[in-house]
């Protein structure tokens, strides 16, 4: 999963980690290391010793593990065991409601952040509890055995009880630190996926928990990996940290450069500009010659624009206008020779290009029945659905049939309007925020193309929607190389 627009992998790097550390290259191995295998007869010892006592139940021992069932070679000193082998996984003590006292410490599942194991929310008892609760012990790993691919693993941060849903187990003679990124890794949820019962609550039982392998370096090592994890986890932390912020301080950058362009704010105005009010007339004198040559059709003229509409001042050599005023009309056709398919999907909507076309050959590819939008270089792509999430692009120059989806609305400006300008315009949240407030639907909230042909939009004479493109392109440009710069700050950890 990406964590932010700087499209850093944050969980990708901590499985790295992770699975350095499971394949023993995450630290050196010292040869003064007692080795593993020592340390399993010791854990043995112990439970025996456990049993004994009454601590523990006593269990019946697993088959030894072949090499069949070993996914990756391991160091020398190292073994692989099963979790059963070495924690008290299966020993839980529950609580009935009756013997829960107020003010107790109380972790529930949502109190557990996904992948990275962290405690979102403390609580206490404050009211009577309905259901049995397990104790655990500060220091022990609570284990989410409900929809466990969510990575729900806690070291217990003091003493408590918890759901059921959350499993303490322990460690014999084994470092719970450990054991506990030993269950983040996916050497362990590669296992539990195969395992897991149920469709809409998936789980894993105790039993077959309990079943799994993982490797078992010598406890010294043990504590060293945990050490290097820990470490590493936290300069992600903070490395994440700092691109989120970069992120959100991107992002408001944008925003401010073209909210000051849409208000005649970002460049100076020129008195001897053609204003816009005359650029207007020609428009409309272009928009009768192509109807006359019925290279287009004559549409119903869009209402007057009230004062009341207006949601800010402009200079006075601007003009406030309807958008579909100064587009021409899309173009629908089936195609019937091979064509590049331009579709939602197809438009990067961080950099807001088209960066994944889709190659059709007429005669053995499947035509998508929304494909047949007729696209020409410059025309400006603005997905009606979810208009937030701005999957808007500029189209390129090519040689090819370039065809459109219908889930696009189509900008398509007179030639006496700079359609960078417009592009720009498209992606203001003056433009967004408007757009995504007239949303409807549930499943896939989308907007009507009507809304954006009635939309009232900013019009700059065209000399300064000129000056105003080239202002912004230098700047965005400059955005993007900080940005690059942070990620590749960001890649050398892993």
């Amino acid at each position: 999963m990406k964590t932010n627009s700087l499209d850093f992998d944050a969980q990708a790097l901590r499985e790295k980690i992770l699975d350095l550390a499971m394949r023993g290259k995450l630290v050196k191995q010292d040869p003064n290391d007692e080795p593993a295998s020592v340390l399993l007869e010791k854990i043995k010892a112990e439970k025996a010793e456990l049993v004994k006592e009454g601590k523990i139940k006593k269990s019946k021992a697993l088959p030894e593990i072949t090499d069949d069932e070993k996914p990756f070679d391991i160091p020398d000193s190292w073994e692989w065991v099963h979790v059963k082998d070495v924690t008290t996984i299966g020993n839980f003590n529950s609580i009935s409601p009756k013997n829960i006292n107020q003010g107790e410490n109380l972790i529930e599942l949502a109190d557990i952040e996904s992948n990275t194991g962290r405690l979102l929310n403390f609580e206490k008892v404050t009211s009577e509890v309905g259901s049995n609760k397990y104790q655990y012990n500060q220091g022990e790993v609570l284990f989410a055995k409900l929809r466990p691919y969510l990575r729900k693993v806690l070291i217990a941060p003091n003493d408590g009880i918890c759901t059921t849903e959350l499993l303490p187990i322990n460690g014999i003679q084994t470092s719970n630190m450990y054991i506990y990124y030993t269950f983040l890794s996916n050497l362990f949820f590669g296992q539990i996926r195969q395992e897991m019962h149920g469709v809409n609550l998936p789980r894993i039982s105790p039993k077959k928990l309990a079943e799994l392998i993982i490797p078992l370096p010598p406890l010294s090592e043990q504590k060293r990996i945990a050490a290097k994890i820990a470490q590493l986890l936290a300069l992600l932390r903070k490395v994440e940290s700092s691109t989120q912020q970069y992120a959100k301080l991107q992002t408001l950058l944008k925003s401010k450069v073209l909210d000051l362009a849409m208000r005649g704010k970002l460049v100076e105005q020129d008195p001897s500009d053609e204003p816009a009010s005359v650029l207007l007339e020609k428009i409309k004198a272009e928009k009768e010659q192509l109807i006359k040559e019925k290279k287009i059709k004559k549409n119903k003229p869009l209402p007057p624009i009230s004062d009341e509409e207006k949601p800010f001042e402009i200079p006075d050599s601007w003009e406030w206008v309807r958008l579909g005023e100064i587009l021409k009309p899309e173009l629908h056709k089936k195609p019937d020779i091979d064509f590049i398919y331009i579709d939602i999907a197809s438009v990067d909507n961080k950099m807001n290009k088209v960066t994944a076309p889709t190659k059709i050959v007429i005669s053995k590819d499947k035509v998508a029945s929304r494909a047949r939008q007729i696209l020409s270089k410059n025309d400006i792509l603005f997905s009606v659905v979810r208009p937030y999430l701005k999957n808007i692009a500029m189209v390129s120059d090519t040689d090819q049939l370039q065809i459109g989806s219908t889930g696009f609305y189509v900008l398509k400006p007179f030639s006496l309007i700079n359609r960078q300008y417009i592009f720009y315009l498209v992606l203001s949240n003056y433009v967004i925020q408007n757009m995504t407030k007239k949303m409807k639907g549930d499943n896939s909230p989308s907007i009507r193309k009507g809304d954006l042909q009635n939309f009232i939009i900013p019009l700059p004479p065209l000399e300064e929607q000129s000056r105003i493109a080239a202002k912004i392109a230098p700047l965005f440009t400059l955005l993007r190389k900080v940005e690059g710069v942070s990620l590749g700050y960001a890649r050398k950890i892993g």
